[in-house]
């Protein structure tokens, strides 16, 4: 699969989420999520949500957001590129 930034497929080691700037459908089993500066649209396995990393990316985001996200859907206050470094180490366990 691979990640989409401004409509193209580009490799990566995270094969499992897409970064796009559109919304769309979300499949079964993924969850659609915000992140960075220019709020790009991950869509991400819903497995993630049990990693302790990213435990700590959502107590952020409740400390910063609570239960109101401004997009309508979880917002993951961190950079982009540093959210794509956290998760790549999940297909690696």
């Amino acid at each position: 699969m691979g990640f989409r930034i401004k409509g193209i497929l580009r490799r990566a080691s995270v094969s499992t989420i897409q970064v796009a700037s559109k919304g769309g459908e979300v499949p079964k089993g993924y969850i659609a999520v915000y992140v960075g500066d220019e709020m790009r649209r991950c869509v991400i396995p819903v497995s993630y949500l049990n990693q302790p990393s990213f435990q700590e990316l959502l107590s952020k985001a409740e400390e910063e957001f609570g239960y109101d996200h401004p997009k309508g859907a979880l917002t993951i206050p961190c950079q982009e590129d540093e959210f794509l470094n956290i998760i790549s180490h999940f297909n690696q366990l």
